[in-house]
């Protein structure tokens, strides 16, 4: 006798329950693309790193790997798109550190942070280059802000939107060196850096990745580096604790992350394929000369890392009743 083939479906499902085979409620389709959806628009770290990783990645997975920027609302947009999307393995969150920040900074989010998603891997981190107009007095971060002291008001940085890890720095900054300097925020690091070409604004404090070129031309200058240490890229160029702050350190962070109810073989899957890519010598290289440091943690890993920087950041804001909405 013939059935239907929603009959046949479900006589299949039936006894595959039976012999205790039930696969689970969404497998993925190794021949579909894998998306990297982005937070930011093209020219920011996390389109840069994503673009490194994408045809070595499609080696490793073995399936074609859409770079996919959906840009907006503090990464919301992408945020919430990915919290939505069938939990298949072909979907994925290439987030930023506004990923731990947005619990703390807005009141509510259309999705939950901590509840909506499964870590596959912590990628990458690496130290902010704070970068002025040639035109800011100083050659270094010491300069800019015995300008700012003389100068109260006049100069001002462009972030990459409130409460984003640029804008939680700097005023972290601020307030060590006692000095005023107006917030800027736009909406990523390819705006941020127009606004500091155009005079628009003063300053930024982006990856070197984001600022190379232009610091190779000599349209933007170097000041400082947020990092442990100083960039072997930027060897002239100290650190914010050599200008003068003990401890200071703050480091961005890209973050891949999959709905929460991708099955654990497919999580699995993800975080091998992600290693493997970061890991490459080609790959490794690439983004290691452009500034990242290569982290290439497991799931847990950056579920963890997620936590201690909204722990951090969520203890920084309430201590200086920072306000991070408009």
């Amino acid at each position: 006798m013939l059935h239907s083939p929603r009959r046949r479906h479900a006589l299949s499902m039936a006894a595959a329950t039976a012999l205790g085979l039930a696969a689970p409620a969404w497998a993925a389709d190794n021949d579909a693309p894998l998306r990297l959806v982005i937070t930011f628009p093209p020219g920011g770290s996390t389109d840069i790193a994503a673009r490194i990783l994408q045809d070595e990645l499609s080696r490793k997975a073995g399936r074609p790997v859409i770079v996919d920027n959906r840009p907006g609302a503090a990464s919301q947009i992408a945020t919430q798109y990915v919290a939505k999307s069938a939990p298949d393995g072909n979907t994925v969150l290439v987030s930023f550190d506004t990923h731990a920040i947005n619990p703390i900074a807005k009141a509510k989010l259309p999705y939950d942070t901590f509840k909506d998603f499964a870590g596959v891997t912590l990628a990458l981190r690496f130290p902010l280059i704070i970068a002025a107009s040639p035109s800011v007095p100083g050659k270094d971060l010491r300069g800019f802000i015995d300008a700012a002291k003389a100068n109260p008001a006049k100069y001002s940085y462009a972030s990459t939107g409130l409460g984003s890890m640029n804008h939680l720095v700097m005023e972290d900054l601020k307030r060590r060196a006692n000095i005023d300097v107006l917030h800027v925020p736009f909406g990523g690091g390819g705006p941020a850096i127009q606004a500091v070409l155009g005079d628009v604004a003063s300053l930024t404090l982006l990856s070197y990745a984001a600022l190379r070129g232009q610091i190779a031309a000599g349209k933007l200058k170097p000041i400082a580096v947020t990092g442990a240490k100083r960039l072997p890229e930027l060897p002239d160029v100290p650190t914010v604790m050599e200008s003068g702050f003990p401890g200071f350190e703050a480091y961005s962070w890209i973050g891949i992350f999959a709905p929460a109810a991708t099955p654990a073989a497919t999580l699995r899957k993800l975080t091998a394929d992600f290693q493997a890519t970061l890991q490459s010598p080609d790959v490794h290289s690439k983004l290691t000369q452009a500034g990242f440091e290569v982290m290439a943690t497991d799931g847990a890993g950056v579920d963890r890392h997620l936590r201690e920087e909204y722990e951090r950041w969520g203890k920084f804001v309430r201590s200086t009743n920072l306000k991070l909405e408009e």
